[in-house]
């Protein structure tokens, strides 16, 4: 279990749809020590902070072991690491391996899984092609939000050292409560709303799942 590379960049303007956006997923490689601090890493900005970023969100990590399913995929798209816009490029990873509320030491800081990375319309602009966005979620390949616990430095390089939380949900379980909404597993349901580390407004929405007031 390693930190495979970390990966900053701070938002910049992008062309679509005919007018111009900003967005922080162009994130590229950094060698040395890199400083974490509560909401964000050094020289790393988010540029909508009404979906990204945030005390649950500070940082993003994605597993190396899922690069070479999305080179096969996607043979002609140059894929370094950072290319999902992930903060931590980390290996030893998957999202059925890892429970909400798990806790990561890497280098000097900790950090908390709080939730699955939910995508939205800018990884269609990083790919450059509509169709990542369904096929990234049909996927399971999420990668997975961190909150900052400890503040500290983190180097590529780092190992990696996991606490496992008792919570049972696991990262790949949010998202497939997520993106199949005829699952009834009840259980699963009612263990996701009691995760305290699962951010309030996933367990909101699974509450109203669980109640049938959301479809």
């Amino acid at each position: 279990m390693k930190l495979v590379s970390v990966n900053v960049g701070l938002p910049r303007e992008v062309t679509w749809q005919g007018g111009t956006v900003a967005t922080g997923i162009f994130k590229q490689p950094v060698d040395g020590p890199v400083k974490v601090r509560r909401l964000n890493l050094d020289g790393d900005r988010q540029a909508d902070l009404s979906v990204h970023g945030g005390p649950t969100k500070a940082a993003y990590a994605y597993p190396s072991e899922h690069y070479p399913y999305w080179r096969d995929q996607f043979p002609e798209i140059e894929m370094p690491w950072g290319m999902f816009g992930e903060n931590f490029t980390v290996e030893g990873f998957r999202e059925d391996q890892v429970n909400i509320g798990d806790r990561l030491r890497m280098g000097s800081a900790e950090f908390m899984i709080t939730e699955p990375r939910i995508p939205c319309y800018k990884l269609g602009i990083k790919f450059g092609r509509k169709d990542i966005i369904p096929r990234f979620l049909k996927s399971g390949r999420s990668g997975f939000y961190l909150a900052v616990i400890q503040e500290g430095e983190v180097e590529a390089g780092d190992p990696i050292v996991l606490s496992q939380a008792e919570s049972g949900v696991t990262v790949v379980d949010i998202v497939r409560l997520y993106s199949d909404k005829t699952n009834k597993d009840l259980d699963l349901l009612q263990r996701a709303i009691q995760t305290e580390a699962l951010p309030a407004s996933w367990r909101n929405y699974l509450a109203r799942r669980l109640q049938g007031k959301e479809k």
